[in-house]
């Protein structure tokens, strides 16, 4: 007999549902997770609900895979599937990558996840703490691409944008030994948690004079990342950075380089790849309480008060959801 299951699935813009479906069956090299806890991708949850591709240029079709778009989660294994050695039945693992649109995502009950995509995490860890590896992976590669330049150890170091990503990389710049990390946003509560999370200096970059434009004053930044995807806000760190600007948020337009950057050598970086020895990294911070990710949760719900979370990521009344299946 088939055993069922509870997903979220779209199906048509602005209408997700909670519907029933067979329970999946792990296949090689896969095992079956129970999931705990899977928290938004705000931006990404946002775009689906307003039928707007995450890809400039994509299109989003509906009905939308079921369970997508959730990635960022974690579990117990209840069940392996051929060929798999590295897990065993009431292990606790969490993705450390997407496993792409093509397949169930991660707000459903169960998911079958391939072992590649998975960390075996520590028991004591809850669900806020870790379902969200996945983004502090994705940061890590932007930190790793910074590191492929310059140290970080010692550095003033800005991050603009003060979402999941941004409140990632102010930690991740701390544990990587910055001096000072500047943060900025227009939200104000979002600056406060921002200093919660160890900024030095958390500013609004809309006031004038917030920070100094003058790339040679003492008070220039070393470094910094933009978390945001908006020129306005790429173009602020350029004017006040010496060495690296390293772009993480999605690029939905371009953004302006010219000749007062190049003639200064500034580093205009781009975003690297999800690799798996990143989540290694920064599932390492996370076990050693440099990085805290259960902070970014706002609000823990049940899988079907999923709209009700989506609601509360358009309000900003909510850095990230977990939702809890």
């Amino acid at each position: 007999m088939d055993v069922g299951m509870k997903a979220i699935q779209y199906v048509e813009k602005g209408r997700p549902e909670l519907i029933d479906l067979p329970q999946p069956e792990p296949g090689e090299g896969q095992i079956l997770l129970k999931v705990e806890g899977v928290a938004t991708c705000p931006h990404w949850d946002m775009h689906i609900m307003d039928g707007v591709s995450m890809v400039p240029g994509g299109k989003v079709e509906y009905p939308y895979m079921p369970g997508q778009p959730g990635h960022e989660a974690m579990g117990s294994v209840v069940e392996v599937g051929p060929g798999v050695e590295e897990f065993a039945v009431g292990d606790r693992a969490a993705l450390w990558q997407d496993q792409v649109g093509a397949t169930q995502g991660c707000y459903a009950e169960y998911v079958a996840a391939d072992t590649g995509n998975l960390l075996a995490i520590p028991d004591s860890l809850a669900p806020e703490e870790i379902a969200s590896l996945e983004l502090a992976m994705c940061v890590q590669v932007s930190f790793d691409q910074i590191a492929n330049i310059r140290d970080i150890e010692g550095s003033r170091f800005g991050v603009s944008g003060l979402g999941p990503a941004g409140l990632v990389a102010i930690q991740l710049a701390k544990a990587y030994g910055a001096a000072e990390v500047v943060a900025f946003d227009p939200v104000e509560s979002r600056r406060g948690l921002a200093q919660m999370l160890g900024a030095n200096r958390s500013l609004d970059p809309t006031q004038n004079g917030a920070f100094s434009s003058d790339r040679f004053s003492p008070e220039a930044l070393d470094l910094a990342i933009d978390c945001t995807g908006l020129p306005v806000s790429v173009e602020y760190l350029m004017e006040r950075t010496r060495d690296v600007v390293v772009l993480f948020g999605v690029l939905r337009e371009d953004a302006r380089f010219g000749f007062k950057h190049w003639c200064r050598a500034l580093h205009l970086v781009g975003y690297g790849s999800h690799n798996k020895a990143a989540a290694e990294k920064a599932l390492a911070q996370i076990v050693a309480g440099k990085l805290k990710l259960a902070p970014l949760i706002t609000k823990t719900l049940p899988l079907e008060r999923y709209a009700d979370g989506v609601e509360l990521l358009r309000q900003q009344k909510a850095v990230k959801v977990c939702f809890t299946p």
